[in-house]
Protein backbone atom coordinates (compact mmCIF):
# COMPACT_ATOMS: atom_id res chain seq x y z
CA UNK A 1 0.00 0.00 0.00
CA UNK A 2 2.86 2.70 0.84
CA UNK A 3 4.56 1.63 -2.17
CA UNK A 4 1.60 2.14 -4.27
CA UNK A 5 1.42 5.51 -2.52
CA UNK A 6 4.72 6.79 -3.05
CA UNK A 7 4.28 5.22 -6.93
CA UNK A 8 1.54 7.41 -7.38
CA UNK A 9 3.62 10.67 -6.18
CA UNK A 10 6.34 9.80 -8.77
CA UNK A 11 4.11 9.29 -11.65
CA UNK A 12 2.44 12.73 -10.72
CA UNK A 13 6.07 14.62 -10.29
CA UNK A 14 7.58 12.76 -13.36
CA UNK A 15 3.98 14.04 -15.21
CA UNK A 16 4.37 17.42 -13.47
CA UNK A 17 7.88 17.80 -14.62
CA UNK A 18 6.56 16.51 -18.10
CA UNK A 19 4.41 19.16 -18.61
CA UNK A 20 6.27 22.24 -17.35
CA UNK A 21 9.64 21.01 -19.90
CA UNK A 22 6.84 21.04 -23.03
CA UNK A 23 5.53 24.11 -22.29
CA UNK A 24 8.54 25.67 -21.93
CA UNK A 25 9.70 24.36 -25.34
CA UNK A 26 6.94 25.92 -26.77
CA UNK A 27 7.39 29.38 -25.15
CA UNK A 28 11.26 28.89 -26.78
CA UNK A 29 13.00 29.81 -23.30
CA UNK A 30 15.75 28.47 -21.68
CA UNK A 31 15.46 27.98 -17.74
CA UNK A 32 17.08 31.26 -17.21
CA UNK A 33 15.11 33.17 -19.14
CA UNK A 34 12.19 31.65 -17.18
CA UNK A 35 13.40 32.12 -14.10
CA UNK A 36 13.86 35.82 -14.53
CA UNK A 37 9.91 36.60 -16.14
CA UNK A 38 9.21 34.48 -12.98
CA UNK A 39 11.34 36.20 -10.48
CA UNK A 40 12.47 33.26 -9.35
CA UNK A 41 15.98 31.99 -8.62
CA UNK A 42 17.77 29.93 -11.21
CA UNK A 43 18.20 26.95 -8.60
CA UNK A 44 14.57 26.99 -7.31
CA UNK A 45 13.55 26.51 -11.65
CA UNK A 46 16.46 24.27 -11.98
CA UNK A 47 15.43 21.78 -9.11
CA UNK A 48 11.68 21.99 -10.70
CA UNK A 49 12.86 20.23 -13.46
CA UNK A 50 15.28 18.07 -12.00
CA UNK A 51 14.81 14.27 -12.41
CA UNK A 52 15.32 13.61 -8.69
CA UNK A 53 15.03 16.54 -7.39
CA UNK A 54 12.49 17.59 -4.37
CA UNK A 55 9.37 18.25 -5.33
CA UNK A 56 8.51 21.80 -6.16
CA UNK A 57 6.93 24.19 -3.97
CA UNK A 58 3.10 25.33 -4.56
CA UNK A 59 4.45 29.35 -5.26
CA UNK A 60 7.16 28.00 -7.79
CA UNK A 61 4.84 26.20 -9.99
CA UNK A 62 2.14 28.72 -9.47
CA UNK A 63 5.19 31.78 -11.03
CA UNK A 64 6.06 28.93 -13.58
CA UNK A 65 2.55 28.87 -14.85
CA UNK A 66 1.95 32.40 -14.78
CA UNK A 67 5.84 33.40 -16.50
CA UNK A 68 4.83 30.64 -19.50
CA UNK A 69 1.43 32.26 -19.74
CA UNK A 70 -0.74 28.86 -19.19
CA UNK A 71 -4.36 29.06 -19.23
CA UNK A 72 -6.22 28.92 -15.92
CA UNK A 73 -7.17 24.90 -16.38
CA UNK A 74 -3.26 24.11 -17.06
CA UNK A 75 -2.40 25.92 -14.18
CA UNK A 76 -4.90 23.85 -11.65
CA UNK A 77 -3.76 21.28 -13.54
CA UNK A 78 0.08 21.81 -12.60
CA UNK A 79 -1.08 22.63 -8.90
CA UNK A 80 -3.70 19.64 -8.44
CA UNK A 81 -0.01 17.30 -10.09
CA UNK A 82 2.16 19.34 -7.62
CA UNK A 83 -0.19 18.53 -5.03
CA UNK A 84 -0.51 15.03 -5.40
CA UNK A 85 3.62 14.46 -6.14
CA UNK A 86 3.77 16.25 -2.35
CA UNK A 87 1.36 14.16 -0.85
CA UNK A 88 -0.92 16.36 0.36
CA UNK A 89 -4.74 14.97 0.49
CA UNK A 90 -7.80 15.99 -1.45
CA UNK A 91 -7.37 18.95 -3.61
CA UNK A 92 -5.34 20.91 -1.73
CA UNK A 93 -6.13 23.98 1.50
CA UNK A 94 -10.21 24.40 1.73
CA UNK A 95 -10.67 27.45 0.25
CA UNK A 96 -13.21 29.80 1.68
CA UNK A 97 -15.82 31.29 0.29
CA UNK A 98 -16.19 35.45 -0.62
CA UNK A 99 -15.10 37.42 -3.46
CA UNK A 100 -11.84 37.18 -5.27
CA UNK A 101 -9.61 33.93 -6.71
CA UNK A 102 -6.89 32.18 -5.41
CA UNK A 103 -3.86 33.95 -4.46
CA UNK A 104 -1.85 31.57 -7.36
CA UNK A 105 -4.26 32.20 -10.10
CA UNK A 106 -3.10 35.56 -10.77
CA UNK A 107 -1.43 37.58 -13.05
CA UNK A 108 1.16 40.33 -11.46
CA UNK A 109 -0.10 42.38 -14.34
CA UNK A 110 -3.61 42.24 -13.72
CA UNK A 111 -3.12 43.58 -10.20
CA UNK A 112 -1.50 46.74 -12.10
CA UNK A 113 2.50 45.67 -11.59
CA UNK A 114 4.01 47.63 -14.07
CA UNK A 115 6.37 45.77 -16.64
CA UNK A 116 10.01 46.61 -16.46
CA UNK A 117 10.49 45.25 -20.16
CA UNK A 118 8.86 43.10 -22.54
CA UNK A 119 10.82 39.26 -24.15
CA UNK A 120 10.62 37.30 -26.18
CA UNK A 121 8.61 38.34 -29.09
CA UNK A 122 7.65 41.52 -30.64
CA UNK A 123 4.10 43.54 -30.81
CA UNK A 124 1.10 41.44 -29.53
CA UNK A 125 3.43 38.37 -29.31
CA UNK A 126 5.38 40.32 -26.62
CA UNK A 127 5.22 38.86 -23.36
CA UNK A 128 5.71 41.63 -20.23
CA UNK A 129 8.52 40.71 -17.98
CA UNK A 130 9.29 41.55 -14.82
CA UNK A 131 12.74 41.78 -13.22
CA UNK A 132 14.35 40.15 -10.57
CA UNK A 133 12.79 41.23 -7.05
CA UNK A 134 15.15 43.17 -4.90
CA UNK A 135 14.36 43.06 -1.03
CA UNK A 136 14.40 46.15 0.88
CA UNK A 137 13.39 47.66 4.31
CA UNK A 138 9.88 47.80 3.75
CA UNK A 139 9.42 44.45 2.18
CA UNK A 140 10.30 42.91 5.87
CA UNK A 141 7.93 44.88 7.78
CA UNK A 142 5.22 43.95 4.57
CA UNK A 143 6.42 40.15 5.82
CA UNK A 144 5.64 40.57 9.08
CA UNK A 145 2.09 41.54 8.30
CA UNK A 146 1.61 38.50 6.14
CA UNK A 147 3.13 36.33 8.57
CA UNK A 148 0.60 37.67 11.19
CA UNK A 149 -2.46 36.93 9.18
CA UNK A 150 -0.98 33.28 8.62
CA UNK A 151 -0.94 32.84 12.36
CA UNK A 152 -4.83 33.82 12.64
CA UNK A 153 -4.34 37.87 13.23
CA UNK A 154 -6.22 40.55 10.38
CA UNK A 155 -3.93 43.13 9.09
CA UNK A 156 -3.31 46.20 7.20
CA UNK A 157 -0.46 48.12 5.57
CA UNK A 158 -1.06 51.15 3.07
CA UNK A 159 2.17 51.62 1.17
CA UNK A 160 3.40 55.47 0.51
CA UNK A 161 5.56 56.81 -2.31
CA UNK A 162 6.26 58.38 -5.18
CA UNK A 163 4.81 57.15 -8.57
CA UNK A 164 6.84 54.31 -9.54
CA UNK A 165 8.72 53.57 -6.21
CA UNK A 166 8.03 50.07 -6.13
CA UNK A 167 4.72 50.27 -3.96
CA UNK A 168 2.60 47.84 -6.22
CA UNK A 169 5.03 45.09 -6.91
CA UNK A 170 6.15 44.93 -2.90
CA UNK A 171 2.24 44.10 -2.24
CA UNK A 172 2.54 41.56 -4.85
CA UNK A 173 6.32 39.95 -3.41
CA UNK A 174 4.61 39.86 -0.35
CA UNK A 175 1.39 38.00 -1.27
CA UNK A 176 3.94 35.14 -2.57
CA UNK A 177 3.83 32.46 0.47
CA UNK A 178 0.04 32.69 0.23
CA UNK A 179 -0.20 31.17 -3.12
CA UNK A 180 -1.06 27.32 -3.05
CA UNK A 181 -2.36 27.68 0.43
CA UNK A 182 -5.76 28.37 0.36
CA UNK A 183 -5.75 32.23 0.55
CA UNK A 184 -7.63 34.24 -2.03
CA UNK A 185 -7.12 37.48 -3.54
CA UNK A 186 -9.88 40.10 -4.04
CA UNK A 187 -9.56 43.10 -6.25
CA UNK A 188 -12.36 45.57 -5.93
CA UNK A 189 -12.58 47.07 -9.57
CA UNK A 190 -16.05 46.88 -11.28
CA UNK A 191 -18.22 48.78 -12.03
CA UNK A 192 -16.13 51.51 -10.57
CA UNK A 193 -13.48 50.81 -7.84
CA UNK A 194 -15.63 52.10 -4.59
CA UNK A 195 -19.12 50.68 -5.44
CA UNK A 196 -17.00 47.29 -5.82
CA UNK A 197 -15.63 47.40 -2.67
CA UNK A 198 -19.02 48.70 -1.14
CA UNK A 199 -20.66 45.84 -2.46
CA UNK A 200 -18.70 43.39 -1.62
CA UNK A 201 -16.61 44.30 1.58
CA UNK A 202 -18.86 42.34 4.06
CA UNK A 203 -19.25 39.02 1.93
CA UNK A 204 -15.11 38.80 2.39
CA UNK A 205 -14.38 36.05 4.37
CA UNK A 206 -11.02 34.51 6.20
CA UNK A 207 -8.06 34.25 4.58
CA UNK A 208 -8.36 36.80 2.37
CA UNK A 209 -6.15 39.47 0.43
CA UNK A 210 -7.93 42.88 0.00
CA UNK A 211 -6.00 44.41 -2.70
CA UNK A 212 -6.88 48.74 -3.30
CA UNK A 213 -3.94 49.38 -5.43
CA UNK A 214 -4.16 53.27 -6.20
CA UNK A 215 -6.14 53.38 -3.08
CA UNK A 216 -7.41 57.17 -3.79
CA UNK A 217 -10.02 55.37 -5.98
CA UNK A 218 -11.98 53.95 -3.05
CA UNK A 219 -11.27 56.26 0.05
CA UNK A 220 -10.53 59.76 -1.52
CA UNK A 221 -14.44 59.95 -3.60
CA UNK A 222 -16.07 62.57 -1.02
CA UNK A 223 -19.53 60.59 -1.77
CA UNK A 224 -18.13 56.61 -0.79
CA UNK A 225 -14.30 57.15 0.82
CA UNK A 226 -15.63 56.95 4.37
CA UNK A 227 -18.71 54.39 3.90
CA UNK A 228 -15.37 51.84 2.65
CA UNK A 229 -13.13 53.02 5.38
CA UNK A 230 -15.61 52.29 8.04
CA UNK A 231 -16.07 49.02 6.03
CA UNK A 232 -12.74 48.39 5.91
CA UNK A 233 -12.48 48.88 10.07
CA UNK A 234 -15.22 46.44 10.37
CA UNK A 235 -13.53 43.84 8.16
CA UNK A 236 -10.23 44.02 10.19
CA UNK A 237 -12.06 43.91 13.58
CA UNK A 238 -14.04 41.06 12.65
CA UNK A 239 -12.60 38.04 14.42
CA UNK A 240 -15.09 35.92 12.66
CA UNK A 241 -13.83 36.57 9.47
CA UNK A 242 -10.13 36.79 10.14
CA UNK A 243 -7.37 36.41 8.94
CA UNK A 244 -7.67 38.72 6.32
CA UNK A 245 -4.97 41.33 4.36
CA UNK A 246 -5.46 44.52 3.30
CA UNK A 247 -2.70 45.44 1.33
CA UNK A 248 -2.92 48.85 -0.29
CA UNK A 249 -0.27 52.08 -2.40
CA UNK A 250 -0.78 55.81 -2.43
CA UNK A 251 0.82 58.81 -3.39
CA UNK A 252 2.33 60.93 -0.59
CA UNK A 253 -0.42 63.71 -1.24
CA UNK A 254 -2.94 62.09 -0.43
CA UNK A 255 -1.69 60.66 2.98
CA UNK A 256 -1.20 64.87 3.89
CA UNK A 257 -4.54 65.54 2.76
CA UNK A 258 -6.85 62.35 4.07
CA UNK A 259 -4.66 62.64 7.57
CA UNK A 260 -4.60 66.30 8.57
CA UNK A 261 -6.60 68.01 10.53
CA UNK A 262 -9.74 70.56 9.55
CA UNK A 263 -9.47 73.73 10.46
CA UNK A 264 -11.17 74.21 13.56
CA UNK A 265 -15.68 75.21 12.81
CA UNK A 266 -14.51 73.28 9.62
CA UNK A 267 -16.52 69.33 8.59
CA UNK A 268 -14.07 66.33 9.36
CA UNK A 269 -14.54 64.86 5.60
CA UNK A 270 -12.10 62.16 6.30
CA UNK A 271 -12.34 61.44 10.24
CA UNK A 272 -13.19 57.31 9.82
CA UNK A 273 -10.16 57.17 7.11
CA UNK A 274 -7.84 59.08 9.19
CA UNK A 275 -8.12 56.41 11.82
CA UNK A 276 -8.29 53.59 9.67
CA UNK A 277 -4.92 55.06 8.27
CA UNK A 278 -3.19 55.69 11.80
CA UNK A 279 -0.24 53.04 12.73
CA UNK A 280 -0.91 51.42 9.03
CA UNK A 281 0.96 53.34 6.17
CA UNK A 282 4.52 52.33 5.71
CA UNK A 283 6.86 54.26 3.29
CA UNK A 284 8.53 52.94 0.19
CA UNK A 285 11.70 55.16 -0.45
CA UNK A 286 12.50 57.14 -3.79
CA UNK A 287 15.66 55.66 -4.39
CA UNK A 288 17.26 52.12 -3.33
CA UNK A 289 20.25 52.62 -0.90
CA UNK A 290 23.96 50.86 -1.60
CA UNK A 291 23.07 47.38 0.17
CA UNK A 292 19.74 47.20 -2.79
CA UNK A 293 22.10 48.07 -5.60
CA UNK A 294 24.51 45.65 -4.42
CA UNK A 295 21.64 43.20 -4.34
CA UNK A 296 20.53 43.99 -7.89
CA UNK A 297 23.81 44.15 -9.18
CA UNK A 298 23.41 40.39 -8.21
CA UNK A 299 21.17 39.69 -9.81
CA UNK A 300 22.56 41.39 -12.78
CA UNK A 301 25.65 39.10 -12.66
CA UNK A 302 23.34 35.90 -12.43
CA UNK A 303 21.74 36.94 -15.71
CA UNK A 304 19.00 39.40 -14.73
CA UNK A 305 19.25 41.63 -18.21
CA UNK A 306 16.22 44.23 -17.01
CA UNK A 307 18.22 44.68 -13.89
CA UNK A 308 21.84 44.98 -15.79
CA UNK A 309 20.50 47.66 -18.11
CA UNK A 310 19.02 49.57 -15.85
CA UNK A 311 21.65 49.77 -13.54
CA UNK A 312 23.42 51.32 -15.98
CA UNK A 313 21.20 54.24 -16.23
CA UNK A 314 20.45 55.00 -12.52
CA UNK A 315 24.26 55.38 -11.16
CA UNK A 316 24.42 58.62 -9.26
CA UNK A 317 20.59 58.72 -8.08
CA UNK A 318 19.35 55.05 -7.37
CA UNK A 319 16.20 55.29 -8.83
CA UNK A 320 15.92 51.74 -9.75
CA UNK A 321 12.25 51.36 -9.53
CA UNK A 322 11.19 54.23 -11.87
CA UNK A 323 13.75 53.26 -14.17
CA UNK A 324 12.00 50.36 -14.84
CA UNK A 325 8.65 51.06 -14.83
CA UNK A 326 8.82 54.13 -17.49
CA UNK A 327 10.87 52.40 -19.46
CA UNK A 328 8.45 50.04 -21.46
CA UNK A 329 6.18 53.53 -21.58
CA UNK A 330 8.88 55.49 -22.96
CA UNK A 331 9.45 52.63 -25.47
CA UNK A 332 6.33 52.46 -26.48
CA UNK A 333 5.81 56.37 -26.60
CA UNK A 334 8.57 56.29 -29.39
CA UNK A 335 7.68 53.33 -31.33
CA UNK A 336 3.69 54.78 -31.82
CA UNK A 337 4.47 58.23 -31.51
CA UNK A 338 3.87 61.06 -33.85
CA UNK A 339 5.98 61.11 -36.89
CA UNK A 340 7.27 64.51 -35.80
CA UNK A 341 7.97 63.06 -32.32
CA UNK A 342 9.93 60.05 -33.53
CA UNK A 343 11.65 62.62 -36.29
CA UNK A 344 12.88 64.39 -32.98
CA UNK A 345 13.44 61.55 -30.57
CA UNK A 346 15.46 60.11 -33.40
CA UNK A 347 17.57 62.96 -34.23
CA UNK A 348 18.32 62.97 -30.00
CA UNK A 349 19.43 59.69 -30.32
CA UNK A 350 21.96 60.41 -33.54
CA UNK A 351 23.28 63.24 -31.39
CA UNK A 352 23.24 61.57 -28.42
CA UNK A 353 25.16 58.14 -29.29
CA UNK A 354 27.71 60.43 -31.29
CA UNK A 355 28.95 62.62 -28.94
CA UNK A 356 26.38 65.58 -28.13
CA UNK A 357 26.54 66.61 -24.77
CA UNK A 358 23.44 65.89 -22.97
CA UNK A 359 21.35 69.16 -23.15
CA UNK A 360 20.80 69.07 -26.59
CA UNK A 361 19.37 72.85 -28.03
CA UNK A 362 15.92 72.84 -29.54
CA UNK A 363 16.78 74.86 -32.58
CA UNK A 364 19.23 72.05 -33.87
CA UNK A 365 16.88 69.41 -32.96
CA UNK A 366 14.24 71.19 -34.80
CA UNK A 367 16.47 71.65 -38.05
CA UNK A 368 18.08 68.57 -37.57
CA UNK A 369 14.25 66.35 -37.93
CA UNK A 370 13.80 67.67 -41.35
CA UNK A 371 15.56 64.63 -42.83
CA UNK A 372 14.02 62.17 -40.58
CA UNK A 373 10.45 62.30 -42.31
CA UNK A 374 9.55 60.81 -44.86
CA UNK A 375 8.51 62.65 -47.82
CA UNK A 376 4.89 62.18 -47.29
CA UNK A 377 4.76 62.97 -43.74
CA UNK A 378 7.47 66.27 -44.26
CA UNK A 379 4.63 67.16 -46.87
CA UNK A 380 1.52 66.97 -44.41
CA UNK A 381 3.20 68.93 -41.31
CA UNK A 382 1.51 71.25 -39.63
CA UNK A 383 2.80 74.55 -39.13
CA UNK A 384 3.04 74.06 -35.40
CA UNK A 385 4.45 70.60 -35.73
CA UNK A 386 7.51 71.49 -33.77
CA UNK A 387 5.54 73.44 -30.52
CA UNK A 388 2.67 70.04 -30.62
CA UNK A 389 5.44 67.23 -30.97
CA UNK A 390 7.59 68.91 -27.80
CA UNK A 391 4.21 69.13 -25.75
CA UNK A 392 3.66 65.19 -26.11
CA UNK A 393 7.57 64.33 -25.17
CA UNK A 394 6.92 66.53 -22.26
CA UNK A 395 4.37 64.36 -20.78
CA UNK A 396 5.77 62.13 -17.96
CA UNK A 397 4.91 58.36 -17.93
CA UNK A 398 5.82 55.99 -14.97
CA UNK A 399 8.22 57.42 -12.54
CA UNK A 400 8.26 61.13 -13.39
CA UNK A 401 10.33 60.25 -16.64
CA UNK A 402 9.20 61.98 -19.89
CA UNK A 403 10.45 61.11 -23.38
CA UNK A 404 12.35 64.43 -24.02
CA UNK A 405 12.74 66.76 -20.98
CA UNK A 406 13.52 70.58 -21.37
CA UNK A 407 16.17 71.15 -19.11
CA UNK A 408 17.86 74.23 -17.18
CA UNK A 409 21.45 73.32 -16.63
CA UNK A 410 22.67 75.04 -13.30
CA UNK A 411 25.63 77.42 -13.28
CA UNK A 412 28.80 77.26 -12.17
CA UNK A 413 29.87 78.87 -8.49
CA UNK A 414 33.07 78.79 -7.33
CA UNK A 415 35.33 81.66 -4.99
CA UNK A 416 36.04 84.30 -6.37
CA UNK A 417 39.50 85.18 -7.85
CA UNK A 418 41.97 82.43 -8.99
CA UNK A 419 42.08 80.97 -12.80
CA UNK A 420 38.93 79.97 -14.50
CA UNK A 421 38.56 76.76 -15.87
CA UNK A 422 37.49 75.85 -19.43
CA UNK A 423 34.89 74.34 -18.72
CA UNK A 424 33.26 77.60 -17.00
CA UNK A 425 34.18 79.64 -19.90
CA UNK A 426 32.95 77.67 -22.28
CA UNK A 427 30.04 79.19 -24.52
CA UNK A 428 26.70 77.25 -23.75
CA UNK A 429 24.74 79.28 -26.44
CA UNK A 430 21.22 80.69 -26.08
CA UNK A 431 17.89 79.32 -26.20
CA UNK A 432 15.78 76.22 -24.52
CA UNK A 433 18.18 72.91 -24.69
CA UNK A 434 16.63 69.16 -24.05
CA UNK A 435 17.41 66.23 -22.38
CA UNK A 436 16.53 63.27 -24.02
CA UNK A 437 15.50 59.96 -21.43
CA UNK A 438 18.54 57.78 -20.64
CA UNK A 439 16.03 54.85 -21.46
CA UNK A 440 15.57 56.06 -24.95
CA UNK A 441 19.57 56.68 -24.79
CA UNK A 442 20.55 53.56 -24.72
CA UNK A 443 17.90 51.90 -26.95
CA UNK A 444 19.06 54.23 -29.66
CA UNK A 445 23.06 53.44 -29.31
CA UNK A 446 21.66 49.32 -29.24
CA UNK A 447 19.22 50.03 -32.30
CA UNK A 448 21.16 53.22 -34.45
CA UNK A 449 24.33 52.13 -34.12
CA UNK A 450 24.35 51.11 -37.99
CA UNK A 451 22.93 54.12 -39.17
CA UNK A 452 24.53 57.16 -40.65
CA UNK A 453 21.83 60.42 -39.67
CA UNK A 454 20.88 62.38 -42.57
CA UNK A 455 22.03 65.80 -44.41
CA UNK A 456 19.65 67.74 -42.24
CA UNK A 457 21.86 66.57 -38.99
CA UNK A 458 24.86 67.65 -39.94
CA UNK A 459 23.57 71.21 -41.39
CA UNK A 460 21.72 71.20 -38.19
CA UNK A 461 24.93 70.87 -35.77
CA UNK A 462 27.01 73.08 -38.14
CA UNK A 463 24.70 75.63 -37.84
CA UNK A 464 23.09 75.57 -33.96
CA UNK A 465 25.69 73.66 -32.04
CA UNK A 466 28.33 75.72 -30.19
CA UNK A 467 30.73 73.48 -27.90
CA UNK A 468 33.92 72.62 -29.01
CA UNK A 469 33.81 69.43 -28.16
CA UNK A 470 30.52 68.61 -29.86
CA UNK A 471 31.61 69.64 -32.92
CA UNK A 472 34.69 67.78 -32.86
CA UNK A 473 33.38 64.60 -31.71
CA UNK A 474 30.50 65.03 -34.16
CA UNK A 475 32.99 65.71 -36.76
CA UNK A 476 34.71 62.78 -36.39
CA UNK A 477 31.33 60.81 -36.54
CA UNK A 478 31.23 62.30 -39.86
CA UNK A 479 34.61 61.14 -41.09
CA UNK A 480 33.43 57.72 -40.03
CA UNK A 481 31.51 57.53 -42.00
CA UNK A 482 32.36 58.94 -45.03
CA UNK A 483 30.69 62.39 -44.76
CA UNK A 484 34.20 63.93 -45.37
CA UNK A 485 32.80 67.37 -45.97
CA UNK A 486 30.69 67.57 -42.94
CA UNK A 487 33.95 66.39 -40.87
CA UNK A 488 36.20 69.32 -42.36
CA UNK A 489 33.73 72.28 -41.92
CA UNK A 490 32.41 70.56 -38.43
CA UNK A 491 36.08 70.74 -37.29
CA UNK A 492 36.51 74.04 -39.03
CA UNK A 493 33.50 75.23 -36.50
CA UNK A 494 34.19 74.02 -33.92
CA UNK A 495 37.81 75.92 -33.90
CA UNK A 496 35.97 78.99 -34.25
CA UNK A 497 34.08 78.08 -30.98
CA UNK A 498 36.57 77.03 -29.36
CA UNK A 499 37.95 78.91 -26.33
CA UNK A 500 40.12 76.43 -24.54
CA UNK A 501 43.62 75.21 -25.35
CA UNK A 502 41.84 72.55 -27.09
CA UNK A 503 43.15 74.65 -30.71
CA UNK A 504 46.10 73.00 -31.35
CA UNK A 505 45.00 69.76 -31.19
CA UNK A 506 41.58 70.46 -33.32
CA UNK A 507 44.16 72.26 -36.38
CA UNK A 508 45.98 68.77 -35.93
CA UNK A 509 43.22 66.93 -36.51
CA UNK A 510 42.62 68.75 -39.40
CA UNK A 511 45.92 68.23 -41.34
CA UNK A 512 45.55 64.78 -40.47
CA UNK A 513 42.27 64.43 -42.13
CA UNK A 514 43.17 67.29 -44.77
CA UNK A 515 46.32 64.93 -45.85
CA UNK A 516 43.83 61.63 -45.31
CA UNK A 517 41.06 63.47 -47.94
CA UNK A 518 43.79 64.39 -50.26
CA UNK A 519 45.53 60.85 -50.60
CA UNK A 520 41.91 58.81 -50.69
Amino acid sequence: MAGDIADGREEALAELRELLADELANARLTKSQLAIRASLGRTTVSEAYQVGGPVPSAVTVAALARALKLPDEKRNLLLALRRRAAGESGDGPIVCGGPGRPVEEWDPHDLEVHPAGTEPGAGVRAVRALSGYVRRGHDEMLGEVVRAAVAGRSGMVMLVGSSSTGKTRACWEAVQPLAGAGWRLWHPFEPTRADAALADLEKVRARTVVWLNEAQHYLGDPNTGERVAAALHSLLTDTKRAPVVVLGTLWPEYVEKYTALPPPGAPDSHSRLRELLSGRTLIVPEAFDKAALDAARDFAAAGDELLRDALGRVEGHGRLAQDLAGGPELLRRYQQGTPSARALLEAAMDARRLGVDLHLPQAFLIAAADDYFTDHDYDYRSPDWAEVAFAALAEPVYGKQAPLTRTTTRPTRRPPGGPVPDEVTAPTGGGTVFRLADYLEQHGRAERWYLCPPASFWHAAHTHLTHAEDLTNLSLAAQQRWRRQWAHHLLQRALVTDTSNRGPRLIRMAEVWCVDCTIR
